[in-house]
């Protein structure tokens, strides 16, 4: 093996990809080495693809189950974040790119290459979540996308593939473009680009009409320190508890999302999603922390998971800035431990009960019924210390003639 003659692909076993190998072998010179994960994304078994990469001139073919490796490091951090893009996506794509990365650069040391490959266009998130991820693990590895760089346009690709008698059978081609793992599904392109239109049924796969559900299914969720570890009972790994929520979520057509997105690249898109466990999780997960976060620490998280889910849609997963927020997270979830009922039926997942033993909800202290130990005696002064400031800087406006009293009466007297 000759050093820095070999370039790695991510390779998705489509068009686009296997037109890539030999394309960069051409034009570079160099060996291709072809790598794919299954994150949870479905479709083709990962050593048919292998086979298919081989096929087509990779001189190497690296294929790796990571779908239990991204449930437990990456859906469980943005889970632990409640991760909402916008307050609404569940950051479907953008938490699978750093894995796919981490696993990109791994076979680039393995295999002595210098350069990775993707097949992202240059209009999307992905081309930077990609390179900005590579050049934060390794800076020496230099990236390229053949799609953008090389200007490969589809009815080339087709022409090339036949040409080269690649191993790849043409069908009719989606409307959509459609990227999914076992967190989430999303669509775009097609008459979609079109934000007045309405989507289709053909657009779902994950969810169903929730116009149509199914009877109300109670589902209890019990979590150790921001983790789902039982349902209804039953131990679950993150995996296995992402799955069962895509589908019992998914039959009450819970998680569909229809946004007009602000992209990284600057240009609003029309984005559909469907991510019924991850937003059945977050909403089970959020109401846990409203029992067992102290108020202040509340308040800041909130903030934070705003700012961790720009972030990470942002292409910084391995920035230091999100490394600091995972050590507050991962902090707060200290106590965020105990189970959660929920109901879901009709697209919404509603939660009914609570039970935590590291709960700050002092049944004691809410009540009104008699025998409460909250002491309403004390209200008194705390009112008193507590608006003190507001108390003094009212007067001071009274003085100088601009209190809300007076502002009041300005008013009323020019009515008059």
């Amino acid at each position: 093996m000759t050093e820095n003659n070999r370039i790695v692909l991510a390779y998705s076993g489509g068009l686009d990809t296997s037109v890539s190998i030999p394309y960069l072998k051409e034009r570079t010179g160099k060996d291709v080495v072809a790598v794919s994960l299954d994150v949870g994304q479905g479709g083709e078994r990962l050593q048919t693809i292998r086979q298919r990469a081989l096929d087509c001139g990779a001189v190497e073919s690296v294929v790796v189950d990571a779908r239990d490796e991204f449930a437990k490091d990456y859906c469980m951090l943005a889970l632990k974040a409640n991760a909402m893009y916008e307050g609404v996506y569940p950051l479907v794509s953008a938490i699978s790119r750093p894995l796919i990365t981490k696993h990109l650069v791994q076979a680039a040391h393995q295999y002595g290459a210098d350069t990775i490959a993707h097949g992202c266009t240059g209009k999307g998130n992905d081309q930077v979540r990609f390179e900005v991820s590579i050049m934060s693990i390794d800076p020496s590895l230099k990236a390229i996308s053949p799609i953008r760089d090389l200007g490969l346009m589809r009815d080339v690709e087709i022409a090339y593939a036949k040409e080269h008698h690649l191993p790849i059978e043409q069908t009719e081609e989606s409307p959509y473009s459609i990227d999914q793992n076992v967190w989430g599904r999303a669509i775009e392109t097609g008459y979609l680009e079109d934000p007045w239109n309405g989507p289709t049924k053909d657009v779902y796969s994950y969810t169903d009409d929730p116009a149509f559900p199914p009877v109300e299914d109670e589902v209890t969720i019990d979590f150790e320190q921001g983790i789902p570890v039982r349902i209804d009972g039953r131990a679950v790994t993150p995996l296995e508890a992402i799955e069962e929520m895509n589908r019992r979520a998914g039959a009450q057509g819970i998680g569909r999302v229809d946004l007009i997105e602000d992209r990284l690249v600057g240009i609003k898109s029309r984005e559909l999603y469907e991510a019924p466990g991850a937003v059945a999780l977050i909403t089970a997960h959020q109401e846990l922390e409203n029992c067992c976060l102290e108020r202040e620490q509340h308040r800041i998280k909130r903030d934070i998971d705003k700012r961790w889910g720009e972030l990470v849609y942002d292409a910084q997963w391995y920035s230091p800035a999100v490394r600091s927020l995972n050590a507050f997270i991962e902090e707060t979830q200290r106590y965020v431990s105990g189970r959660i009922r929920m109901v879901m039926h009709g697209g919404r997942a509603v939660v009914t009960g609570r039970h935590s033993d590291s709960s700050l909800y002092d049944y004691s202290l809410a009540t009104y019924e008699s025998g409460d130990s909250f002491d309403q005696n004390a209200s008194n002064g705390f009112i008193a210390i507590y608006g003190l400031a507001d108390k003094v800087a009212a007067a001071r406006d009274m003085r100088f003639g601009n209190g809300i009293a007076q502002d009041g009466q300005e008013q009323d007297g020019q009515e008059q």
